[in-house]
């Protein structure tokens, strides 16, 4: 059971990503899932998260710029980010309550980060 995000890259101002987060492994379920970015010298913050019933939050620095959706069939979320800023230049993690069952058949819910997609945007 993992998280794997992918999609980063530079782009210049004005320009769009779009971030995939997949799960892979025996996953039941998706529960709420979140981005984060960890820009240089800055603590890791949330950019925007999903619930399993669809609802969204947003950063304020990120509204009606990045829209956070998901494809419960493909066990992926995505964040599609357009009129990127340099300040939007960031590490973007993902993080996802999962839902599963171990071998023995034990019900577990756990939280699992992505391993992080860097994002550049220049000027």
């Amino acid at each position: 059971v993992q998280l794997q995000a992918s999609g980063g890259g530079p782009v210049h101002t004005g320009g769009s990503l779009r971030l995939s987060c997949a799960a892979s492994g025996r996953i039941s379920s998706i529960n709420a899932v979140g981005w984060y970015r960890q820009r240089p010298g800055k603590e890791r913050d949330l950019v925007a998260d999903i619930k399993s019933g669809g609802g969204t939050n947003y950063a304020d620095s990120v509204k009606g710029r990045f829209t956070i959706s998901r494809d419960n069939a493909k066990n992926t979320v995505y964040l599609q980010m357009d009129n990127l800023e340099p300040e939007d230049t960031a590490v973007y993690y993902c993080r996802a309550d999962l839902f599963y069952y171990t071998d023995s058949g034990a019900p577990v819910v756990a939280a699992s980060w992505g391993q992080g997609t860097q994002v550049t945007v220049s000027s």
